[in-house]
C-alpha cells in the first residue's frame, strides 16, 4: 500500500525520515523561461534544471533499484527534468511503468510546467502518481509573456502573450484533469522581483480556486548567462512576508530545498555516494527486455527511421544475427479508423518485439503500446544506430532536428525533406 505520509516534500513529519531520488529521464524542455539554464555537468551546483547526468528509463530502474539496496527508507520517486517530463513523454511514462512494476509501495511524484500533462493523466492516475507539481508564475498573459522566451506545444513554436496564452490554457486544464483523480497538485511559483513578486498572493488565491492543494513559493536564483541573471535574489524577510501572504489563501510548503533533477537522499542532505553511482549506471549498459528477440521500425524505406507511427501501414522486423541485423518482415499494422483498438491490436502484434524506433508517436499510442512493456524510441535517423543501441546499448546519437523547426513540423510533408 502507497502510504503518502511518507512523502518528505509534502509532509514535514517525513523530513529527515525518508529519503527521496529525482530520476533525471527527460533532458528536453518544450519552454524556455528566462531564469533557466540547464547545464549537467555542474555538480555543486544545486537548483531544478541541473543533472550530473542523464539516463535511460532502463538505467534508471537499475540505478532505484541499487538505491533501494543502499537506502531502505527511500520512499519517493520523482521525475523533475533536467527539461520537463511532458517534453520527453515516452520517456518519463517508460520509467513510470517501470518503476510502477517492480516498486508496487513507491511514492510516485512529477515537477512539469504543466504545458503537455493533460494527454497523460488518465495514465498517471493508473499508474498511481500522487503528486504532481506545476509552475505557474502568473495568471496574467502580460506578466506571463516576460517569463518566457518561447513556448513550444504539438511542433508549433509560440512567442509572447501567444505563448503565453497557450501555457496557461494547458496549465489550468491540467490541474482541473490532475484533481478529476483528486491527485495532489502542488503550484510552484518562482518569485522574481520587479516581474511578478507583487502578484504571488493574486496567484495563490486563483491557485486556490482551481483546487490545487498547496503552494510552494521559490525565490529566483538568478543565473549566469540568462535573461535575469541581474535580477536580485528575493530575501529571506521579503520570501517570508510573501509566504505569510500566500498562507492566507492555500496552504504553503515550507520546507522546500529547491532540488536538482538528480538529487538524492534526505531532502537537503543529498548523499555524496550516489552521485558515484549515478555516474557508474550512466555509463552502464542496459538494454530492454532480452526475451524478446525483435525490434519493430517505422520506415519509409527501410534505411531510416523517418515515419509516423500514424502513417505506418506496415513495420519493418529487424533481428540480430551472427551476420549482422537482418530483417526478418515487414509486418502490417492494423487498419485506421478503430480509435485506441489499433494501438492495443498492434502493441499485442508486437509482443515478440523488444522495442518500437519510430520518427514519431502521440500520447494516446504512446501510452496503449507502451504498457504491453516495449520500449518505444522517438528518432530519425540510421535504422543501424537505433538497432546498435536496442542490441548493443550504444548510445543513440540521433539526427533529430529540434522539432519546432524540423522538416515536416509544419507542412503536410513527411520529414524526408523537400525537392
Amino acid at each position: 500500500m502507497i502510504d503518502i505520509e511518507k512523502h518528505p516534500c509534502f509532509s514535514i513529519d517525513a523530513k529527515g525520515k525518508y529519503a527521496r531520488v529525482h530520476l533525471p529521464v527527460a533532458p528536453k524542455c518544450n519552454i524556455q523561461c528566462n531564469y533557466c539554464k540547464r547545464d549537467y555537468d555542474c555538480v555543486n551546483e544545486s537548483r531544478p534544471g541541473v543533472t550530473s547526468k542523464v539516463l535511460s528509463p532502463e538505467q534508471a530502474l537499475t540505478y532505484l533499484v541499487k538505491l533501494k539496496e543502499k537506502m531502505p527508507h527511500l520512499s519517493v520517486v520523482g521525475i523533475a527534468g533536467p527539461g520537463d517530463p511532458f517534453a520527453n513523454p515516452v520517456e518519463t511514462m517508460t520509467t513510470l511503468r517501470l518503476i510502477r512494476k517492480e516498486f508496487p509501495e513507491m511514492i510516485l511524484c512529477l515537477s512539469s510546467n504543466g504545458l503537455n500533462v493533460a494527454p497523460y493523466v488518465d495514465e498517471l492516475a493508473e499508474l498511481k502518481v500522487s503528486h504532481v507539481t506545476i509552475t505557474i508564475n502568473a495568471f496574467d498573459p502580460e506578466v506571463t509573456k516576460d517569463v518566457y522566451k518561447w513556448v513550444r506545444l504539438e511542433k508549433r513554436g509560440f512567442v509572447g502573450a501567444e505563448g503565453a496564452k497557450v501555457l496557461l490554457e494547458k496549465q489550468l486544464e491540467a490541474i482541473k484533469l490532475l484533481k478529476m483523480y483528486d491527485i495532489t497538485v502542488k503550484i510552484n511559483t518562482i518569485v522574481i522581483p520587479g516581474i511578478n513578486d507583487h502578484l504571488v498572493g493574486d496567484i495563490a488565491k486563483t491557485a486556490k480556486e482551481l483546487g490545487a492543494d498547496l503552494m510552494n513559493t521559490i525565490p529566483l536564483y538568478p543565473v549566469e548567462g540568462t535573461p535575469f541573471e541581474n535580477l536580485t535574489e528575493p530575501s529571506a524577510a521579503m520570501m517570508k512576508v510573501i509566504r505569510a501572504d500566500i498562507a492566507k489563501h492555500i496552504k504553503p510548503m515550507t520546507h522546500c530545498a529547491r532540488c536538482r533533477a538528480d538529487a538524492v537522499g534526505l531532502l537537503g542532505k543529498d548523499d555524496p555516494e550516489a552521485a558515484k553511482l549515478l555516474n557508474d549506471i550512466a555509463n552502464m549498459t542496459v538494454t530492454a527486455d532480452e526475451t524478446r528477440p525483435y525490434v519493430a521500425v517505422a520506415s519509409h524505406e527501410g534505411l531510416l527511421v523517418n515515419q509516423h507511427l500514424g502513417e505506418a501501414d506496415t513495420l519493418y522486423i529487424y533481428k540480430e544475427t551472427s551476420q549482422g541485423y537482418r530483417m526478418v518482415e515487414q509486418r502490417r499494422t492494423p487498419p485506421s479508423g478503430t480509435g485506441n483498438h489499433r494501438w492495443q491490436a498492434l502493441g499485442e502484434s508486437l509482443s515478440d518485439c523488444r522495442a518500437l524506433l519510430v520518427g514519431g508517436i502521440g500520447p494516446s499510442p504512446s501510452a496503449i503500446i507502451g504498457r504491453t512493456g516495449i520500449k518505444i524510441v522517438e528518432m530519425t535517423g540510421l535504422i543501424d544506430d537505433g538497432l546498435d543501441a536496442m542490441f548493443k546499448g550504444k548510445s543513440l546519437k540521433t539526427i533529430k532536428k529540434a522539432d519546432v523547426f524540423r522538416c515536416g513540423a509544419e507542412c503536410s510533408g513527411k520529414g524526408t525533406g523537400c525537392g
